[in-house]
């Protein structure tokens, strides 16, 4: 059925590829909830030869990919040539259904210290998640750092990566009394990385067009100032703005400044007419050049 199927060293490890398929293959749904696979009973007559310790614990390769992790067995009840994995493990070493992996017997230490990250923050939803986590993990037997696993919490999925292991980089957690950590959730971080790029981004001045100010050719200051809002062509401006602004020789859209202009004129030559009929005043005295007597020396 395999043309590889051999056994590796036969005195002290046990070393054999396989083809790998997810428990779809097999009816064996609850191997999806743990990190244990399904190997043939040919592996058992081995093992057993071997004297192992129990629990079994195994590295799996994918030498294609280069990827590695652990796990445990469940039955030796497969084809030979064939084993049978939670799919959530293939995802992680890259494994397509039929694809090869090696599989080899580890001795992994005791874990003192696990910190998980989980995927989407309604995972921290959960009334008590690390008792949760305590209560799937008894499921496993042994974490990778790197691995990605699968929690499913009434009818929900929710993934996990296993980001720090103590004292190594794989451990086992079966009998033994380990510190759980949670780190914040993968899409808080992206939120909170998404919303401070934003906030630096406002900090940054924006182009404000007509906002600068002028100069003169000959250095002297400007009498007028520009509005600092930089909307010097608003209809909305105050007349007063506006008719000084076309004092000074600027240039003024609008309908109503001939309008205006023209209103000048007219109450500018009504006030001249009403100060011609007003009653003549007496004029003060003033200051007049050269308009004294003039004296002589000899009297």
């Amino acid at each position: 059925m395999f043309s590889n199927y051999e056994y590796g060293n036969r005195g002290t490890s046990f070393e054999q590829s396989y083809r790998c398929y997810s428990a779809a293959f097999i009816d064996k749904p609850q191997i999806e909830s743990g990190d244990k696979i399904i190997m043939p009973p040919s592996a058992l007559h081995r093992l057993a030869s071997l004297h192992m310790n129990y629990p079994m614990l195994f590295e799996l390769r994918n030498d294609a990919a280069d990827r590695v992790s652990h796990c445990g067995v469940l039955e030796f009840i497969a084809e030979e040539g064939m084993i049978y994995m939670p799919y959530w493990m293939m995802q992680n070493m890259l494994l397509q259904e039929g694809d090869i992996v090696r599989v080899k017997n580890a001795a992994l230490p005791k874990g003192t210290y696990l910190k998980l990250q989980p995927h989407t923050q309604d995972f921290l939803d959960i009334s008590n998640p690390k008792a949760m986590l305590e209560t799937t993990l008894r499921n496993f037997t042994c974490l990778t750092i790197g691995d990605s696993f699968m929690v499913e919490y009434n009818n929900k999925k929710y993934y996990i990566d296993v980001i720090e292991t103590k004292p190594a980089n794989a451990i086992t957690i079966v009998d033994t009394d380990c510190e759980v950590d949670l780190a914040l959730p993968l899409d808080y971080m992206k939120s909170a990385l998404k919303k401070a790029k934003e906030a630096q981004t406002d900090k940054e001045p924006k182009f404000k067009p007509f906002s600068g100010s002028g100069l003169r050719l000959d250095g002297k200051p400007l009498k007028y100032q520009p509005p600092s809002n930089g909307n010097s062509l608003s209809s909305a401006a105050p007349r007063s703005q506006r008719s000084s602004r076309q004092s000074q020789g600027k240039i003024v859209f609008g309908s109503d400044v001939y309008r205006e202009t023209e209103i000048g004129k007219v109450s500018h030559s009504w006030q001249g007419k009403e100060s011609n009929q007003r009653p003549p005043q007496p004029e003060e005295s003033k200051f007049r050049a050269f308009m004294g007597k003039k004296h002589s020396l000899r009297g």
